[in-house]
Parts: C-alpha cells; structure tokens; sequence
C-alpha cells in the first residue's frame, strides 16, 4: 500500500513512521518542510491513503495559522484534485477547532476545506479532532506541558506549575497512531474518529508529581503501579527524555565478608527484588518470616538453599545452578540458608512479598 504523511518529522508522524516501518508492508513517503510542491503532487500521484499531519502550531506570526493549516490543506486538496485522485486522507485536527482563536478558527477551515475535497470528489475523509498528545519524541517548551515537564525534571530544571486547579484530558501517542493506523483498513471506517483512544484527565499538580517521582526512583527505587496504562505510559514518555549520561544509576552496595548486596527495584504492590554476590564457601540466612515470601533464583554460580519448618522436622535441600534458571520458593515458617558451592563468585536474585522495613522486619535468625 502507498501510503503518504504530511508533517512526516513532527511528533505525531514520526511516531506514526516508526509504527508503519515495525509493523506493516507500507511503501510510506514522508513529506516536510524541506519537500517542494513538486514532491507532494508526485507522491500524490500514486498515494492510496494520505495521512495529513502537517501544519502550525505556535508560529511566531498570528497569520502564519491560517498559511500553514488552511493554506497547506488547500494545496494539498487542490493537487488532488488536478490530479483527478481520490485517496482517503485522514487528518489530525485538534479539539481546539471548536473554539475561536486563531489557532482553533484555522483547524476548523482546514477541515472544511478537506471536507469539500470529499464532496467534489467522492473521496473518503476522517478528520480527527484530537486531544493533549503526549508521548516521546514531543517537543518540550512548545505546546505539551507533559514533553516540558518530562524535559525540565529530567534535566533537573526548574518547572512552573500555575493555575494548580487546572485539568487536562490526554493521549497517549501510540494509542493515537494505533488509531490511525486502523484507517489502513480496506473497509471504510464507521464512528467518530478516534472515540475509542483512551483519554485521562488529570491535574497540573498531579502530573508534574507524577513525572517527579519517577525521576526520584534513581534513590528511592520504588517504581509507580504499572498495572495502570496511563502510568505505563507516561513513564515511557518520561524516560525518553532523560540524557544518556543519567541513564544508569550505581545502586547503594552493602558489603562485608560474605559479599555484597544490593536492592534494585521496589514497589508496594509487589514488594522487592534485591541481588546479591556470595563470596565461596559462604552461607546467607538462617532466618525465617511470619509472613513475608520469598523467592530465590540463581543466576551465575552454584549453591544449595536448605530450608526446614521452625517447629523441626526434616531439611529439604535444593541444589540450584545459574545455567538451570530454577526458582525456588520460601515460604513463611521456614527458616532458609543459600550456600555458594561453587569455586566462583555466586550471583542471586531474590524477590520478597512485601518491602523491607527496618522497624518490622519480619525477620528472625534460626540455624537451619
């Protein structure tokens, strides 16, 4: 399928390229400012369906709305029509087109001169009036308050949060294109435009908090609740934006003859994973849990977890490797040790249920 995106390096298009080149058998052109009208009516030419992504949003001239939205939208339309093509051409709006300031009042003539082209035509046109789009590759300091606040925390730049009772209803990119990307369909769509892209609304204040504790996870290392889409994307959208120098982080090291231990990522709802080096010959735990579960997975190295029930009974051994990726449980009332066998360093992860608390720690020493 041939297919053609206008704004084809502005936020949207670029991520709605990337999608294309991953996943479907497009031949795509992308037209942008350094393209001539020449290019456009060529690739028009054969184009079965044109995206429409380009335009104006925050010219230095108020005019300079009604030449890159409307003016634009007709060349593009006026090429078509000369060319006696009818392609679908499916464009991003904004819902600003329902009100009247400039930028509004030349969305909504842009799609009024899109709509004629269909009526003179007979062509197929989806006009989507989208909401705040946010996801990676935004410009910051533009016209996304979320691609700002991402760019600035990360940078540990100073941020503005004004108007605190403030709402915003968002969407996130790649809900945006997967939409889009449905317009591909050889039947013709039915419904509005993009109702079924997830919206989330949420205050000014929440958000830059949000954004604040992801980047405060490098000390704290607690991570958000991931079972929430709108989380999972806005910290995707957040870590686009962090510069490569503060992409990894040295983990706080406990140390001592027996090796070294560190945690690595927490959460209250699913507690914690720390790893550990075990010197040779050197046995861990001894302990048990009232309630706190455990999990043990070697992955470099060689030992065996001995475990038994605190009011005794036999010890059951597992002998555990790093080329078996074998988990072996712990549970509650079993006091456990872990002991490297091995002529090398011995590598473990462990995940416990809940965060450890130094004033509960749920933690009481029995030999095994």
């Amino acid at each position: 399928m041939n297919v053609l995106i206008t704004g084809a390096k502005g936020f949207i298009g670029r991520n709605l390229r990337a999608h294309l080149r991953a996943r479907l058998q497009c031949n795509v052109r992308s037209f942008d400012l350094e393209n001539t009208v020449s290019e456009l009516r060529e690739w028009l030419a054969s184009a079965e369906v044109v995206f429409h992504l380009g335009g104006v949003n925050r010219p230095q001239d108020v005019a300079e709305y009604e030449t890159g939205n409307v003016g634009f939208t007709e060349t593009l339309c006026d090429a078509l029509e000369q060319l006696g093509r009818n392609p679908k051409v499916v464009m991003a709006s904004s819902i600003q087109a329902e009100l009247d300031n400039p930028y509004g009042l030349s969305k909504r003539h842009a799609e009024q001169r899109l709509q004629l082209y269909a009526e003179r035509t007979g062509a197929e046109v989806r006009i989507y009036r989208l909401k705040n789009v946010f996801g990676k590759w935004c410009r910051p300091n533009y016209n996304s308050v979320v691609a700002t606040f991402c760019h600035n925390i990360a940078n540990d730049l100073p941020i503005s949060v004004s108007a605190t009772a403030r709402e915003l209803d968002l969407v996130y990119i790649d809900d945006v294109v997967e939409s889009l990307i449905s317009e591909l369909a050889a039947q013709p769509n039915s419904g509005v435009p993009g109702e079924g892209i997830p919206s989330y609304r949420i205050g000014l204040r929440e958000l830059a908090g949000r954004i604040q504790s992801f980047h405060d996870m490098r000390t704290s290392l607690q991570t958000p609740d991931f079972s929430c889409r709108f989380s999972q994307a806005l910290y995707a959208t957040y870590l686009s934006y962090v510069p490569a120098d503060r992409r990894d982080q040295q983990l706080k090291t406990n140390s001592d003859n027996r090796g070294a231990l560190a945690e690595f990522i927490k959460n209250q709802h699913f507690g914690q994973i720390f790893v550990s080096r075990t010197r040779p010959s050197v046995t861990r735990g001894n302990h048990y849990h009232q309630t706190k579960a455990e999990k043990f997975f070697v992955v470099e190295g060689e030992g065996v977890i001995r475990m038994r029930h605190i009011e005794g009974g036999e010890i059951v051994e597992y002998k555990v490797r790093g080329e078996d990726f074998q988990v072996v449980d712990i549970p509650p009332g079993f006091t456990h040790s872990i002991k490297n066998t091995g002529a090398g360093v011995m590598v473990t992860l462990f995940w416990a249920s809940e965060i450890f608390n130094p004033d509960r720690p749920d933690t009481y020493y029995l030999d095994v």
